[in-house]
């Protein structure tokens, strides 16, 4: 139970309980009344105390909306088992405030009821039916619950010991939280509110206009305050530090992760929303939205289904229901994707990384392995376009937006996020979606127009441009693992760059993974798993630890990784590597690199074309549609994403140029001794 700054009380004197009394103050019994040293009871009038009253002294002033000032201290209010804090303000209670600790500075104004009703854990706890709305994957919630664990916790039941042992330690958690009195956090406003049950506060916290709110935890602090609005109903629910929820939002058995929004009467139930999520208008029912999805539409239903980085068109939704069964099938969109307006998935499908969804889809598609592409619907067929959306400007806005609105302000970060577009994660993926296109082609031959892919369609000048788009991509990954690993140090044998060139650990070969915004080899994950399993990690605090720990190195992974793919995708070991080989890759990386900015470069332009200017200039004549459209979207060179584009250009050849250079500077000596010798 958190006590307030004062720990020191004494009893009432005869002639402050007089002056109470005469201030229409009561009580069962005043011996139960305790009250701070410097106490003076001048500030409570027309209040009833019930059971065990602790009270702290009154002596200031509180400003409320509109420009009143108002005397701290107790108003028109039943108090039952409570203790406030110093210059707190309580006001028009309309029933009663039952088994709480009301912290320093805290308003409390015309709400309905305010309590406690037994031991509760304040959501902590409570099972999240999400992914699957048939249940199966329950993730018990908690205050401090990251997507990383949560994303274990929900997609790994094929290791049964590892998921009772996290529920395990989310108990322990829950019985350690467990109270009969509830905390309202120093400096927080409840304001106009009517039912709050069962639901604790942390500092700075503001509801003001709240319907209903039962069995939660509001996790607010100074640097990150969490503000609920207007109309909010609330039930079995954890909000992390810095979020907004508003306007009428229903929310049921939910998790909200640090500095996301739910607003606009939006609707949600079993889903877990983590770090800068934000969801306007539309619904969701047994989702795990992990880092940065995105729904703002009030017809788009977003249903079990697993989600990051997602950006939801206005009426996009998907089926888990095949009428058979129930509903029990579930989905993945994986980091990056897109849905446009009016797009349908049928469950079960898995879509790959930074991928768009066009249209209606029926037959279960399976992407996984073709990241940056489109599924467009044709004459009811999933057309799948492979590697596309690397010729995608949006694709790099949205990478440059994401860091940017990251809103939480929490000095504690719950989720781990790795924002890279290419990354061993998803050229892993590139790798295996380019040899399946090179083994489709060579099996149906290369006269034919239309590849039958595992329910999909690919046109063969989509397949040929997919394995060129994704050549290209492997190559700038794998370019700039090297120019990194290499650096500006002065090298003078091809030995030192093959001693520069071997990995600092041996983790990191072979299948990544994302755990949901953190991206990790799955051997080096594994190892943290298995602790947890064989009883070495023991505690939440030490899992967060170990997840730290696999985030702070993923660039020494990372490398590890390259490393080993470089050998197999150039064909030659690195402890075979010279500098002639250094300035080829180097040449192949400047040929990617410049090549898909050229392509980026050239789908901004049309972002500028004639068609696009399309409503401009209404009523003017003589090039008004131009200027008009100069006047609102900008000069095209000067559009912040274009010159970001060229300065990149500038910047990678440049770099190019000058590990080249300094390459060359390596075999300077070789070609002297050669030239001397013949």
């Amino acid at each position: 139970m958190v006590q307030n700054t004062s720990a020191i009380y004494r009893n009432l004197l005869d002639e402050e309980i007089g002056q109470l009394v005469h201030q229409g103050c009561s009580s069962t019994d005043w011996s139960l009344v305790k009250v701070s040293p410097d106490f003076i009871p001048d500030c409570i009038e027309n209040t009833k105390f019930t059971g065990r009253i602790r009270l702290n002294s009154f002596s200031g002033t509180v400003n409320l909306t509109g420009g009143i000032t108002f005397k701290t201290g107790i108003y028109n209010a039943w108090l039952h088992n409570c203790e406030v804090g110093r210059n707190a303000t309580i006001h028009n209670v309309r029933s009663y405030i039952a088994n709480y600790n009301i912290g320093d500075n805290v308003i409390i104004h015309n709400i309905t009821t305010l309590a406690v009703d037994g031991r509760t854990a304040f959501g902590n706890g409570v099972r999240v039916e999400a992914i699957n709305e048939g249940g199966g994957r329950e993730i018990p919630i908690y205050d401090y619950l990251s997507t990383h664990v949560a994303y274990i916790m929900a997609l790994y039941r094929h290791r049964p010991k590892l998921v009772s042992s996290l529920k395990e330690m989310v108990q322990d958690y829950t019985d350690f939280v467990s109270d009969e009195i509830g905390v309202v956090g120093a400096d927080s406003k409840i304001l106009n509110c009517n039912t709050i049950l069962n639901v604790k506060t942390g500092p700075a916290t503001l509801i003001d206009g709240a319907q209903k709110l039962t069995n939660g935890s509001i996790n607010s602090n100074y640097e990150a305050p969490v503000k609920i609005g207007e109309g909010v109903i609330m039930e079995d629910f954890i909000l992390s530090s810095g979020t907004l929820v508003a306007d009428a939002t229903l929310i049921s058995k939910c998790f909200i992760g640090q500095g996301s929004v739910l607003d606009k009467h939006y609707s949600a139930e079993n889903s877990l929303f983590f770090a800068n999520c934000q969801g306007f208008h539309g619904e969701a029912c047994s989702i795990f939205a992990g880092p940065y999805t995105v729904t703002h539409h009030k017809s788009t239903l977003l249903i079990a289904g697993m989600f990051s980085f997602l950006n939801a068109g206005s009426g996009s939704n998907q089926s888990n229901h095949l009428y058979k069964l129930g509903p029990i099938h579930q989905g993945i969109m994986e980091r990056g994707a897109k849905t446009t307006s009016d797009s349908y998935l049928l469950w079960p499908s898995h879509i790959g990384a930074f991928s768009l969804v066009m249209g209606r889809h029926y037959k279960h598609c399976d992407t996984t392995s073709f990241p940056f592409s489109y599924l467009i619907e044709s004459k009811d067929e999933s057309i799948l376009v492979p590697g596309i959306n690397l010729k995608s400007i949006g694709t790099i806005r949205d990478t440059q937006k994401w860091p940017r609105r990251d809103k939480r302000t929490d000095s504690h970060l719950l989720d781990f996020i790795n924002f890279n577009l290419l990354s061993p994660y998803t050229v892993h993926k590139m790798l295996s979606g380019r040899e399946k296109l090179i083994a489709l082609r060579k099996s149906a031959g290369e006269n034919v127009k239309v590849y039958d892919f595992d329910r999909m369609k690919i046109e063969k000048h989509a397949l040929d441009r997919g394995i060129s788009l994704y050549e290209m991509a492997i190559w700038k990954f794998l370019g700039n693992s090297l120019i990194t690993r290499l650096g500006d140090r002065n090298y003078s044998s091809d030995e030192e760059i093959q001693k520069a060139l071997q990995p600092d650990t041996p983790l990191g070969k072979g299948y990544w993974v994302d755990l949901s915004g953190m991206l990790c080899p799955f051997e080096a994950l594994d190892q943290l798993l298995t602790s947890v399993e064989n009883g070495a990690v023991q505690s939440l605090e030490e899992v967060n630890a170990g997840l730290a720990m696999l985030h702070k190195n993923y660039y020494n992974y990372e490398w590890t990784w390259a490393a080993d793919a470089l050998e197999s995708f150039y064909g030659k070991s690195l402890a075979e590597f010279s500098a002639e080989d250094v300035i080829q890759i180097v040449e192949k990386w400047k040929e990617s690199v410049l090549g898909i900015d050229q392509y980026l470069y050239e789908d901004a332009m049309k972002e500028f074309s004639m068609a696009k200017m399309t409503g401009f200039g209404v009523d003017g004549q003589n090039g008004a549609r131009e200027l008009d459209f100069a006047e609102v979207r900008g000069e095209f060179e000067n559009n912040e994403t274009v010159t970001a584009i060229q300065q990149h250009m500038e910047k990678k050849e440049a770099l190019g140029n000058k590990m080249i250079a300094a390459m060359n500077r390596v075999m300077a000596p070789t070609l002297n001794s050669k030239q001397i010798k013949a």
